[in-house]
């Protein structure tokens, strides 16, 4: 190894050696804890996601709580944190574990890979940290510190330039260090070595490091794709009486899969201004006679704009008995998932439409 990468190596477990951070997940070698802290963390950051972790381990102290909870209820709790594809897939491994592995993480990397939710990283990270397994995890903090440090000026976005970077996050793996190696890697990059305002001044690897040297900090890592965001625009309709609302279960393979919402009228462009409600038209919500703009919320994903134009009627509640339509009392949408425009909506009007 040469002087760089063990000048690296020396001083990254030095540092780790000084700081502590108070991480609930950190003082466990439990796998199933582990897996579900790594899986509430992806796109999701620590003070966002250590209250849900809490909340989770509370109710579902062991996988087998976990698996046999309704998926409604493993929705409701993960309310709030998005990318619930997370918590579907969460709840999915968790049967598996539960049925196929009494209740035992998998301790080989290939069976636990093949497990839902669960990719390169999180297999990784599962393995060190809870079996000091020689894996070493690639995660945007891991991706940064790297790329500033040995100057890969490449898109680290490119299946090539990541392999690469997997490659050498491999051959710097302490032997036998894996769980407190990959963890100061982790901690270092979320607090020291951070995506912007980065704290150079006092950095340990300063003498060495590429980016600082040649002032590439705020141009590393380097990414080429571009995120082009669809813009979508829905019409939410309120109908309700004094005791419940009507809310429909999204099943679709789209967006909020297996959340509820208000009624729904996607529209594909932009709606005029003033509103109208030509939306309504050929649709069963057309034999409305009165309906009243209430307000209009946005929600950003990853990949999507959504406008929502959300609507009170005066539609009876009683005149839709389709399976897709279901009555909520007012107390039971606080367990129930929902997605944060629906969340948000009902969290500012609720009082008013009761």
């Amino acid at each position: 190894m040469s002087n760089k990468k063990t000048f690296f190596v020396t001083n990254l477990l030095n540092w780790g050696e000084t700081v502590e951070r108070d991480l609930p997940w950190k003082s466990t070698k439990n796998p199933y804890k582990i897996w579900l802290s790594e899986i509430i963390l992806q796109q999701t950051r620590v003070a966002q996601g250590r209250p849900y972790y809490l909340k989770f381990i509370e109710k579902y102290p062991t996988v087998f709580e976990m698996a046999n909870a309704s998926e409604d209820e493993i929705m409701g709790l993960w309310k709030g944190l998005g990318y619930y594809s997370r918590a579907r897939n969460m709840h999915a491994t968790s049967k598996i574990i539960a049925t196929q592995h009494d209740g035992l993480f998998p301790n080989d990397f290939k069976t636990i890979l093949n497990l839902k939710g669960i990719g390169h990283y999180t297999a990784s990270a599962i393995l060190s940290f809870s079996f000091n397994a020689p894996f070493a995890v690639l995660d945007g903090n891991v991706i940064r510190v790297l790329s500033r440090y040995f100057g890969i000026t490449q898109a680290v976005d490119s299946t090539e330039i990541l392999k690469k970077l997997q490659a050498l996050a491999s051959e710097l793996l302490p032997k036998g260090m894996s769980a407190i190696y990959n963890q100061a890697m982790m901690d270092f990059g979320a607090t020291f070595c951070t995506p912007k305002s980065p704290n150079c001044s006092d950095c340990v690897f300063q003498d060495k490091c590429t980016a600082f040297k040649k002032s590439l900090v705020s141009e590393i890592p380097f990414k080429a794709k571009k995120i082009k965001k669809v813009e979508r625009f829905f019409h939410f309709l309120v109908i309700k009486n004094e005791k419940m609302i009507l809310m429909q279960k999204r099943s679709e393979k789209d967006i909020w899969q297996g959340l509820f919402q208000l009624p729904l009228i996607e529209v594909k462009k932009k709606p005029s201004s003033p509103l109208k409600l030509d939306f309504l038209k050929d649709t069963i919500f057309s034999k409305a006679t009165d309906v009243q703009f209430i307000e209009k919320l946005t929600q950003t994903l990853t990949h999507q704009k959504i406008n929502g134009y959300f609507w009170d009627s005066n539609l009876d509640i009683n005149d839709f008995p389709e399976t897709d339509f279901v009555c909520i009392d007012y107390e039971q949408l606080k367990k129930i998932g929902l997605p944060r425009i629906i969340d948000l909506f009902l969290s500012k009007n609720l009082l008013s439409l009761k």
